[in-house]
């Protein structure tokens, strides 16, 4: 299954200004990859990737635009999603994974790798049910695609682990809604970054669906102790059986109000439980995810080894 036919191929990566995309470049440049990187306004980037890096002009929602970004490419990375957008963001995401895999199809791309979010169930949230049919569109566009479902993902600028940061510092007694209670399988930015950099040099038939967690499985409530615990805070945390997701929602504005038109989003999702079944990730891949205690340790100090 293992190989290295795209070792020297072209790699576009979307969504490089994003939290993941931009490890992924760190990662990746480290590697001496051949990079290419499209963004809807260009000049954004540059600053982070230099003048001389391969910076192409494109709008996943437009199209004709991703011709000149997809020409020569291998593998393209797909990290990114209009929740931030505000209106019928499912809508979106769904025009921008076809414009993808129609312009990567056309374009010879020999595979696609995906960054979507785990979770199951028929009640599925919008913005997950969003996540899962992105990866449905971009599997069954005509280019291999090798999609990982992360649950939580921990470490500093991820809007979940910032959540969790800012409702421990700022509520020293917190009567929390239900959903804390909730299991899930954090994972550390640094394995994720590992887990797509390595997808590069893997050979498949077709294309497969890999979830990725950390080594426990906690709760939402667990995480906020654990936070707690590692930065240093006595904090009191009563979980209530009466707040729903909404009204959930409107007290996490109150408290995180810079995140709080796409963290009442992702608030909607953690009524499912974000864990691994498939553990086909852990044979196919030699990566070994670290526990939660480990990665809030690295996440408060900055250290990303990856």
């Amino acid at each position: 299954m293992h190989g290295n036919s795209n070792r020297r191929g072209l790699v576009l990566i979307t969504g490089a200004t994003g939290y993941v995309g931009g490890h992924l470049i760190h990662k990746l440049r480290k590697k001496k990859r051949k990079l290419r990187y499209m963004a809807r306004r260009p000049e954004m980037l540059r600053e982070t990737v230099g003048k001389s890096a391969d910076i192409v002009a494109g709008d996943l929602l437009k199209k004709d635009s991703l011709n000149a970004a997809m020409e020569g490419v291998d593998t393209a990375y797909y990290l990114v999603h209009s929740m931030a957008s505000g209106g019928d963001f499912e809508k979106k995401d769904r025009l921008a994974a076809k414009n993808f895999a129609s312009a990567a199809s056309g374009a010879g791309v020999k595979k696609i790798i995906y960054l979507g979010g785990l979770a199951r169930g028929e009640d599925l949230s919008s913005h997950l049910a969003s996540r899962i049919e992105v990866g449905e569109i971009l599997r069954t566009g005509g280019v291999p695609t090798v999609e990982f479902r992360a649950s939580i993902i921990i470490g500093q600028g991820s809007l979940s682990f910032e959540m969790v940061r800012a409702l421990v510092n700022r509520l020293p007694i917190m009567t929390a809604p239900k959903w804390v209670t909730t299991e899930a399988q954090p994972i550390y930015i640094g394995d994720v970054v590992s887990y797509l950099a390595a997808a590069l040099d893997i050979n498949l038939d077709g294309s497969r669906v890999f979830e990725i967690g950390g080594a426990d499985r906690v709760s939402y409530l667990d995480i906020m102790k654990e936070y707690a615990r590692a930065s240093g805070q006595r904090r009191f945390i009563l979980p209530v059986p009466v707040l729903s997701p909404w009204l959930s929602s409107l007290w996490l504005g109150l408290v995180t109000p810079l995140h709080a038109q796409v963290g009442r989003k992702l608030i909607e999702g953690v009524r499912n439980a974000s864990v691994v079944e498939d553990k086909s990730a852990l044979e196919v891949f030699d990566i070994k995810p670290r526990g939660i205690s480990e990665s809030i340790q690295l996440a408060l100090g900055g250290l990303y080894n990856i």
